[in-house]
């Protein structure tokens, strides 16, 4: 038998999850939790059953990972140290300045019910965080730079998507070329939030809204709109459908550093992704730290950890013996 996963919402991302367990052969799927209707949900896994979130608490036995796969904005605060009382639980939260709060609120939790939860798992933050993390430790004598894009941010689409007035809506982060080059000579640029990136905003609006209302509720959004210049473009639901139905994204983690003992030699560590779907990529990242969330609490590894915290071993379903022969 496989580690069983719980899916906890089926938007892009549980989606993407199920896709993931697909592929990977120490998994199975054993529920889909859901807001919405049970029956209005059709899994591709065939005989999965769809289950509402209310009656999560009947699983607690059946389920060895819960993977929590809401929006950052509302969902997430609330529903990972809900569930990480009763559940090994996986999320990827990334409103990157409520991070420290979001762990120290599913600590308790997961300490609480002897449960192992790791939160903000995914690229950015997730495995950005270790690139920059590593780079900080290689390169101590030095400075870190982050572009992400060009691309569609669900954690940004989301937080629109939830203002009154929109329908739908999906938002591009764009890195700023030159800002980019800057950084590749090296040259250590002192670039500003809004010198390294712009973000463009499609919105379908709902009958009688105020354009002029939601672009301004857009642009001063804290903590995702307001320190970027920011377009808003408002568009009918079959543009949107035709023109952006895909989920793109990607982006660079660089450090440039300095060694030597008069620092006469530079260094440039990069790391870049290039994703054609964005929740489906995330969605394997999960799946991988799900794992590792399963190995930790059987060892009594117990409260919240981040990517930091995990070996990379944990991640493979390759033993020691053979990651050691492969890959090192």
């Amino acid at each position: 038998m496989g580690i069983k996963i719980g899916i906890l919402g089926y938007g892009n991302l549980g989606k993407g999850v199920e896709c993931a367990i697909k592929h990977n052969s120490d998994m199975e799927l054993a529920a889909i939790f859901t807001r919405r209707a049970p029956e209005s949900i059709k899994p591709k896994t065939t005989n999965i059953p769809v289950i509402n979130i209310n009656e999560a608490k009947n699983w607690i036995d059946k389920i060895d990972v819960m993977i929590l796969c809401g929006g950052s904005a509302t969902d997430l605060p609330e529903q990972t140290p809900k569930f990480a009382e009763m559940f090994n639980v996986i999320d990827s939260f990334d409103t990157h300045a409520k991070i420290p709060e979001h762990f120290n609120n599913v600590d308790k939790a997961a300490k609480y019910g002897n449960k192992t939860a790791i939160i903000s798992v995914g690229w950015d933050p997730g495995l950005f965080s270790l690139n920059r993390m590593y780079a900080n430790a290689i390169l101590p004598n030095g400075k870190d730079y982050t572009f992400w894009g060009k691309g569609v941010s669900q954690g940004h689409s989301d937080a629109i998507r939830r203002i009154k007035g929109v329908k739908d809506a999906k938002q591009y982060t764009i890195p700023i070329d030159a800002a980019l080059e800057k950084v590749r000579r090296g040259e250590n640029p002192d670039l500003t939030t809004r010198e390294k990136h712009t973000r463009e905003c499609f919105v379908v609006l709902d009958e009688g809204a105020d354009p002029k209302e939601v672009e301004k509720e857009i642009k001063t959004m804290p903590n995702y709109f307001a320190d970027y210049d920011t377009t808003v473009h408002f568009i009918s639901e079959d543009e949107l459908i035709k023109n952006h139905n895909k989920i793109p994204h990607g982006g660079f983690v660089l450090r440039s550093g300095k060694t030597g003992w008069s620092n006469e030699n530079s260094h440039i560590i990069e790391y870049s992704l290039k994703l054609d779907s964005n929740p489906e990529f995330t969605s394997s990242v999960l799946a991988a730290y799900a794992r590792a969330a399963y190995r930790l609490n059987k060892e009594g590894s117990f409260g919240c950890k981040t990517v930091f915290d995990i070996a990379p071993a944990y991640l493979s379903a390759k033993s020691g013996e053979e990651l050691r022969a492969q890959m090192l």
